[in-house]
């Protein structure tokens, strides 16, 4: 990376949103590692997660962590967010986190249709989600039945408390990419009749009724993250909301249920939210979202790094550290909050640092291995 870096200082404030005190703009995004053997937390996690914060990093958003319901994950490798000797490690991770100064969140998450057809942790249990339908339309796993939407509920809401009881700033839900309470959003995949179906606001219900019995179990003065997309897992064009208007109907009703932060997750920060019909309007899916909420927001998208996400129809910015005057643009446009990144960290513990001490050319960037 060249040592020619943007001032990034409007991002050196602290942020306040309910129980979430953060002391600078720069969150660690989710990323899913696969290194916590039989879904608990170790030593290793420990670290992992204590060098972000000892990097400077104000708010460290986990990986996704399986909650208890049916099917909710793939791999036995995965952490998991209930039980007790889950809680023990996770309890580990946030006394480390906290003593570097940092503020840390629970990313809570169920797999949906996402899961697959072969399974290694609870092979035995059936893939679920919405309409027994994957991601590109074909058949898959069983339909949930109210019930089983009983048992999802239940499971983020037992999670989200104990997160609190553990010592967690808030919690985040999993809402995106195609997992699923992203799959109830879309409407290629939610062909339900019943009060989960229907218009794009009715398919908000339940991750509405999620997001308010979180609310429930943790009381008025605690943190709800909602992280929502428009892309999935190999449709990387897919739209649930085409407009600013359906994207109000879509996010209204986890406004009303008690959600305190969105996290509107792009692969590339600096691209307009939607096609206004004006080139004058940059304002990206973050932007929009606070337009839309009045909440807070997250924004994320090949921060930080050489190698973007792209496609064909969306250009890129000509350098990384072009994209972060891009990025201090937006905030000082008052289009997000807080700015996650993913690749950057995996690469350099101490980028935030290094970004606020004045050596940019000290920066490890990140790089692709080979598979």
């Amino acid at each position: 990376m060249s040592s020619v870096a943007p001032s990034l200082d409007p991002l050196f404030t602290p942020f306040t949103a309910s129980s979430l005190r953060v002391r600078n703009r720069f969150a660690m995004a989710p990323m899913t590692r696969a290194k916590s053997p039989g879904g608990i937390p170790n030593a290793e996690n420990v670290e992992h997660y204590r060098s972000r914060a000892a990097g400077g990093v104000g708010l460290i958003i986990t990986e996704g962590t399986y909650i208890n319901a049916p099917a909710a994950g793939p791999r036995t490798d995965v952490p998991r967010f209930y039980g007790e000797q889950s809680a023990a490690g996770w309890s580990a991770i946030v006394d480390a986190v906290h003593a570097e100064g940092t503020s840390i969140i629970p990313q809570l998450w169920h797999t949906g249709v996402a899961r697959g057809e072969t399974p290694d942790f609870d092979a035995h249990v059936p893939t679920v989600s919405p309409s027994a339908i994957d991601l590109f339309g074909k058949e898959l796993g069983a339909e949930l039945t109210i019930a089983d939407i009983d048992r999802v509920i239940a499971g983020f809401a037992e999670s989200a408390k104990l997160a609190q009881e553990l010592g967690f700033d808030g919690v985040e839900l999993h809402g995106a990419h195609g997992y699923l309470l992203d799959e109830f959003f879309w409407e290629r995949t939610n062909k339900r009749s019943d009060r989960f179906g229907g218009s794009i606001g009715e398919r908000a219900t339940l991750p509405a009724e999620v997001v308010a019995a979180v609310r429930d179990a943790v009381g008025p003065d605690f943190a709800i993250v909602y992280r929502y997309s428009q892309w999935k897992a190999g449709n990387y064009d897919a739209q649930v909301a085409e407009n600013p208007t359906e994207l109000e109907a879509l996010l209204t009703p986890l406004v009303t249920a008690g959600v305190d932060v969105f996290h509107s997750s792009t692969r590339r920060h600096w691209v307009p939210g939607f096609d206004s019909g004006s080139a004058s309007d940059p304002t990206g899916l973050a932007g929009w979202t606070k337009k839309v909420t009045g909440r807070p927001v997250i924004t994320v998208g090949s921060v930080g790094v050489d190698s973007v996400f792209q496609s064909e129809d969306s250009p890129i910015a000509e350098s990384s550290w072009r994209r972060l005057e891009i990025l201090r643009e937006q905030f000082e446009r008052g289009e997000f909050d807080v700015v996650a990144l993913g690749r950057a960290l995996l690469a350099d513990p101490a980028w935030v640092d290094k970004i606020q001490t004045g050596r940019p050319d000290e920066i490890v960037a990140f790089q692709k291995r080979a598979s």
